[in-house]
């Protein structure tokens, strides 16, 4: 499939740089630690999950704000090099970006301290709506809602598949943006904040209940992915591919990007969430996001896959 007949995938929501240090134990304060490598890279769900859409054979496109400082020009020199479409994104004049510090530990363990940015004006009318003509797919994070309610609305109209990367979040707030998606798939904090500590069966339950939503998931790291169909009062489960860790850090952004270009590809809901779960395992061995073709050749050597 050539680039131009791929389909294209809108990613909305957030956009961070990443300053990532390699540490060896992460330090319990008070504390002055040494960092054995430090990287700077993009980090955010949306934009994490992009790069996974254009790695992985689609078009992407992010749509977001920044500010206007030079953390905004490494992000969109940075997403511009990965091939990612930027004509909905937008930066805000006295703004400041997103940032964050990421410490990883030898076994791919983090702890980040995040900076959400500031001055970043919440309007969506900008959006460039008429793009979701041509979109195969639309996958939203919470950081924004008045963004992610905007195009949600606006997709629904055409049709297009919808994907919500449910990370922690106020709950008010999953609860207003879950129905209004197609594919809602939680972290496990996620699914906590949005059913208000219910167990994971009944929040799943209740998230294919309402609204537009066709199918509601639930990552959980190290344990197997579960999910259920609107309909369906049996919670299905994928099992994980068992990888050694180097930095667990995007692992599942990169999941909800492989998922919604699965969608824009008309892909099965069995096999999407299985290509989903490659695509996040790779990114957590090897702290990188994987092409096309190495994600083909690690589902074919883990065909027989059981957990």
């Amino acid at each position: 499939m050539s680039t131009s007949d791929s389909p294209l995938v809108i990613c909305l929501g957030s956009v961070v740089a990443d300053h990532t240090f390699k540490v060896d134990e992460i330090p319990q304060a008070p504390a002055k630690a040494r960092a054995r490598g430090y990287e700077l890279k993009i980090g955010g769900m949306a934009a994490n999950a992009a790069i996974a859409v254009r790695r992985l054979g689609g078009r992407a496109a992010y749509w977001g704000r920044l500010g206007d400082d030079g953390n905004a020009d490494i992000l969109i020199d940075g997403l511009t090099t990965e091939g990612i479409e930027l004509g909905g994104m937008k930066r805000i004049p006295g703004g400041r970006s997103a940032v964050a510090a990421v410490l990883v530990d030898p076994l791919g363990e983090r702890v980040t301290l995040g900076y959400r940015g500031e001055g970043l004006d919440p309007d969506p009318s900008w959006l460039p709506l008429d793009t979701l003509d041509k979109a195969g797919a639309l996958l939203c994070d919470p950081r924004w809602p008045e963004g992610a309610q905007a195009a949600l609305e606006a997709a629904e109209q055409r049709g297009i598949p919808t994907v919500l990367d449910g990370e922690r979040s106020e709950t008010r707030l999953l609860l207003d943006l879950v129905p209004r998606v197609r594919y809602a798939i939680f972290s496990v904090t996620g699914l906590t904040n949005y059913g208000s500590g219910a167990r994971a069966p009944e929040a799943l339950r209740k998230a294919v209940s309402e609204g537009v939503t066709q199918m509601a998931a639930v990552t959980r790291g190290e344990k197997s992915t579960l999910w259920i169909l609107r309909g369906e009062e049996r919670i299905r489960e994928t099992p994980i591919f068992r990888v050694t860790a180097s930095d667990t850090t995007g692992a599942g952004d990169v999941f909800h990007g492989a998922f919604a270009l699965a969608m824009a590809e008309g892909m099965e809901m069995e096999a999407a969430i299985r290509f989903s779960s490659a695509a996040g395992a790779l990114r957590a061995r090897d702290g990188a996001t994987a092409h096309r073709a190495e994600l083909e050749a690690f589902l074919q050597e883990n065909a027989a896959i059981a957990e």
